[in-house]
C-alpha cells in the first residue's frame, strides 16, 4: 500500500497556510512603512547635522553666507538629492551617500527638491502613511526645518522628535 496524503490533508493545510498570510501580509507592510519613517528621520538628523558642520565650517574660514540649499536637481526624479551644499559639486558633501529623488510623482517613502522664490531648496517627504500626509522641509538660516501646516504636523512631529 502507498503512503501518501490524503485529500482532507491537503486542504486543511492550504486552509493553515492562507489564515498565516493574512494574518503576516498586514505586518509585513506596516514594517516596511516603519522602516521608511525610520529612514526618512535618520535622513532628517543627518542633513541637520551636515549642515551644522558646514555653517561652522564656513564661519571659520571667515565666509559667513547663509546655505541656500542641501543639494538635488529641482524637481526631477530618480536623481541623488542631498548631495552637495548650495549646487557647488566642488564642495563638500552633505551626505557620504545621497539618496535618490522619487521614482515618480505617486512614490511614497521619499523626498523631492523644490525651490521656494528666493532660490532656497525646499524639500518635501511623501509620507508611506497615507494618513501622515507630507512634510515640507525648509533650509532656513543655516538650519533645516519642517513648515507645520495642519496638514503636515503629524509627520513633522514624527520627525522631528
Amino acid at each position: 500500500m502507498k503512503k501518501a496524503f490524503t485529500m482532507i490533508e491537503l486542504v486543511f493545510v492550504i486552509v493553515v497556510i492562507g489564515i498565516l498570510a493574512t494574518i503576516a501580509m498586514p505586518k509585513l507592510s506596516a514594517t516596511r512603512d516603519d522602516a521608511a519613517l525610520a529612514k526618512a528621520k535618520n535622513t532628517v538628523a543627518s542633513v541637520r547635522s551636515a549642515i551644522s558642520q558646514e555653517a561652522q565650517r564656513r564661519q571659520l574660514a571667515g565666509d559667513y553666507t547663509l546655505i541656500k540649499n542641501v543639494g538635488g536637481k529641482i524637481r526631477l526624479y530618480e536623481k541623488p538629492i542631498f548631495d552637495f551644499f548650495d549646487g557647488n559639486s566642488s564642495g563638500q558633501r552633505v551626505l557620504e551617500y545621497p539618496l535618490v529623488s522619487c521614482k515618480d510623482n505617486k512614490s511614497k517613502g521619499c523626498w523631492v527638491r523644490y525651490d521656494d522664490e528666493n532660490g532656497y531648496g525646499v524639500y518635501w517627504y511623501f509620507s508611506p502613511v497615507s494618513s501622515m500626509g507630507r512634510a515640507i522641509f525648509k533650509v532656513k538660516n543655516n538650519r533645516f526645518v519642517c513648515s507645520s501646516s495642519p496638514s503636515s504636523s503629524k509627520i513633522c512631529d514624527y520627525l522631528e522628535h
